[in-house]
């Protein structure tokens, strides 16, 4: 079935049809009779248009991509990656949009690459791009281009502002420090990597900054083994431990434990976000969660107004949005030892 189809049946022109069909503002030349008569016959025909003629005709498909640079698909309910598809599968059917997932780009030492000799991405409207780590050199490369795109998660520029939709994790680990330091510690330490992906020195920093408005003592250790990084801590007498990743607190709070050091009254844990891979502990580890299912969907209404014209490449603003996230009291952190 066919626009020239229905234009048949209904004895009007093609013209007609396409401009009932795609809702153009001349159509309301149209009489109504005319309109109604063309909408009957495609209901009557389940007449659906060729997207890829409606993407011709008005630079829209309504489809939008969703690529990652790690492997989340499929995604289970525990995933970590799971909520931040439900919101970006929820808001983008709530304008009405499809997704299509890119899940066939090759792996270049050891990572996806969006560029490659069967790049598919213009298939869709915009794309979404998820991950914790973005190629730098690609994010350019699809600025220059000028195609539509929003990061799940912030990003440094990158031959220009990169529209993003994170998690305030500066402001979220800095609360967490000053709570811990009206909690009487005094020697707080970071343990992660603190670097390379932007959501790990976004912590650091707001781990450095409040520390050094409090006046605490605060050292940054890479986690290891848990031996070494617990005989270190415990050399410097710290009393307060943020850990960047959520498994990598239960490890340590384990060794804590083989130790006779009980937690949180000899020493503080606190998470700074959701796990991103499995951890098998029993406590309620104090810290704050990551707003995964309202990235997905506000990195959705992003792409959309850019899509739109209502924003663009180039300028701040809506083009850039953190979000803040929600503090988890827990039963790690307890007033420091004496």
């Amino acid at each position: 079935m066919t626009q020239q189809d229905i234009a048949r049946m209904t004895g009007v022109s093609q013209t007609t049809v396409s401009m009932v069909l795609n809702e153009r503002e001349d159509a309301a030349r149209i009489a109504p009779e005319t309109r109604e008569r063309v909408l009957a016959a495609i209901r009557r025909t389940g007449y659906v248009a060729d997207p890829i003629a409606r993407r011709l005709a008005a630079q829209r498909n309504r489809f939008l991509g969703v690529f990652t640079y790690e492997p989340v698909f499929p995604a289970g309910l525990g995933d970590f990656y799971h909520p931040f598809l439900v919101g970006i599968e929820e808001c983008a059917e709530s304008i009405g949009c499809d997704l299509l997932l890119f899940t066939s780009a090759p792996v270049v030492d050891g990572r996806r690459r969006i560029f490659h000799s069967d790049n598919r991405l213009r298939l869709a409207d915009g794309c979404i791009l998820l991950g914790r780590w973005l190629d730098p050199e690609e994010l350019s490369r699809l600025i220059a281009e000028g195609q539509p795109f929003v990061s799940v998660g912030r990003r440094d520029d990158a031959g220009g502002p990169v529209p993003y939709v994170g998690a305030d994790y500066p402001a979220a680990t800095a609360a967490l420090v000053r709570q811990a330091v009206e909690l009487g510690h005094r020697r707080l330490a970071y343990v992660g990597e603190g670097a390379g992906a932007e959501s790990h020195a976004d912590r650091l920093r707001g781990f450095t900054t409040a520390a050094g408005e409090a006046g605490v003592t605060a050292v940054h250790v890479r986690f290891t083994d848990p031996v070494a990084v617990l005989d270190e801590l415990s050399k410097r007498q710290v009393t307060a431990i943020f850990v960047e990743e959520f498994a990598d607190g239960a490890v340590l709070a384990e060794e804590a434990g083989r130790r006779a050091l009980r937690v949180p009254d000899d020493v503080s844990f606190l998470a700074l976000g959701d796990p991103t891979r499995p951890a098998s502990t029993d406590l309620e580890f104090t810290g704050f969660r990551i707003p995964r299912r309202e990235m997905g969907w506000q990195a959705v209404e992003v792409l959309s107004a850019i899509l739109d014209g209502t924003i663009r490449h180039g300028e701040g603003g809506e083009l850039q949005r953190l979000l803040p996230c929600e503090p988890v009291a827990g039963a790690t952190l307890a007033v420091a030892r004496a």
